[in-house]
């Protein structure tokens, strides 16, 4: 299992907007091989600041799998226009889980 971890800045007042948007992408992001979870929590300090956590199998299913499908164009036209700066997307393995 790989953790994608990315920390989104949203434009101020696009939150709402923002948040409708992600809940009709989540559908296409759930629909790729190898999803396993999605996450997204929005920021107690920093309201327009979210946190998205997606479980993939492998690394490939997110990198490969999904990065370069069609799926992903409709992701990013959804939610690409609401970042400001554009995230830093990261990958983890587990190591400790209780």
């Amino acid at each position: 299992m790989i953790l994608e971890h990315a920390l989104l800045d949203v434009t101020p007042d696009r939150a709402t907007e923002f948040e409708t948007a992600f809940a009709e992408a989540s559908t296409i992001i759930s629909s790729m091989p190898g999803f396993l979870s999605v996450r997204l929590s929005r920021g107690i300090e920093n309201p327009h600041s979210y946190l998205l956590l997606v479980e993939w199998e492998t690394l490939e299913d997110h990198t490969q799998g999904f990065r370069q499908s069609s799926e992903y164009l409709q992701w990013k036209a959804l939610l690409h226009h609401f970042y400001d700066p554009f995230p830093v997307v990261e990958h983890f393995t587990p190591v400790l889980q209780s």
